[in-house]
């Protein structure tokens, strides 16, 4: 057995982000792409090929000597999918998501691994590195790479789920922390940070959904297949599980941002509220003066205390009455 050589980083543009070799022992022997375009692949009793989808080396020996028909390489390479799980022939067509842990992007954009599935070939694309991927190459590269290809695939997807469930408990201690400033006068949210984070939970639980419907579905169908051994789908079902109650956290998370959402925006109204009452109880109290300087500073003849020296004195004194007894009013009424 040639012993699996170092990992490469999982950047550029090569078309062979890694791949192994099985024999019937289930060892592990390392492959390059000049292993792959020369044919040794059928020295193997099965292999797995960790593909880069946006090389062009990748899409031409889809199409042309991989061995797939022309439905099942459209599926692989398409640019827009959701997670599934479809059987094909005599093997299976899979889509599963990734967090995207890459740095300097966005978690919620999640990753997609499309996977052809057979009895004898596990062929997965991608087209950023994803990390549940090298978890399982760490795994064979370690001595413990699982004995069929059911395996693998059930390998990927609980190691997909593993790099979800911190990410996604993550995201349920900045609700916490949410809660906790809510409830501090002295910190004040910014307006589009609820909106925000909302929007990225709402984004990851877009595909969490799916993800579970199909590893349900692989599931089912798996069982019928002898692809997987029983084995292979209790980690199935285990995964499908936890992946769920991802989604059900990610539902209650939603929840616990929109109640947090409308609690802000009741805040934001009370204070709007509680100066337009200001406004108006000033507004009461100084209109009848207002009235009363307005109408005595009309510039007409006849107008009373012209030539009195204490009309000035009584006018305000009965301006200031007028207050007092507004005050006395508002504060019967309980207004203020």
């Amino acid at each position: 057995m040639a012993a699996p050589a170092p990992p490469a980083p999982d950047t550029g543009n090569a078309p062979l982000v890694f791949g192994y070799g099985f024999g019937v022992d289930g060892t592990a022997t390392a492959l390059t792409w000049a292993d792959v375009i020369n044919g040794r692949l059928t020295e193997f009793s099965r292999y797995w090929l960790h593909l880069n989808r946006r090389s062009p080396d990748v899409r031409d020996w889809l199409a042309g000597r991989s061995g797939l028909d022309a439905l099942a390489t459209e599926a692989l390479l398409q640019e827009d999918t959701r997670p599934r799980a479809v059987r094909h022939g005599a093997g299976f067509l899979v889509n599963f998501r990734g967090m995207n842990l890459n740095e300097g992007e966005a978690l919620e954009d999640m990753l997609a691994l499309r996977m052809w599935a057979s009895d004898t070939a596990l062929i997965t694309l991608r087209a950023k590195p994803i990390r549940g991927a090298r978890d399982v190459e760490t795994q064979i590269r370690d001595g413990k790479a699982p004995h069929s290809t059911g395996g693998l695939i059930a390998a990927l997807a609980d190691a997909l789920t593993d790099r979800m469930e911190p990410e996604v408990s993550r995201f349920d201690e900045q609700a916490d922390q949410f809660e906790e400033d809510l409830l501090d006068p002295a910190i004040k949210l910014p307006r589009s940070t609820l909106s925000e984070f909302r929007r990225r939970v709402l984004q990851v639980r877009r595909y969490i959904l799916p993800q579970r419907e199909a590893l349900a579905q692989l599931v089912r169908e798996g069982a019928q297949s002898g692809l997987f051994t029983d084995h292979d789908l209790l980690y199935l079902r285990e995964s499908a599980d936890r992946v769920t109650r991802l989604a059900e956290e990610l539902d209650t998370i939603r929840d616990r941002s929109s109640v947090l959402q409308e609690q802000v925006i009741e805040e934001r109204a009370e204070v709007m509220n509680q100066r337009l009452f200001v406004l108006s109880i000033l507004s009461a109290v100084f209109l009848p003066i207002s009235f009363v300087t307005g109408l005595f500073g009309v510039n007409v003849g006849g107008m009373p205390g012209v030539e009195s020296s204490t009309a000035f004195a009584l006018l305000v004194l009965g301006l200031l009455g007028t207050t007092l007894l507004l005050v006395i009013i508002l504060r019967w009424r309980r207004w203020i």
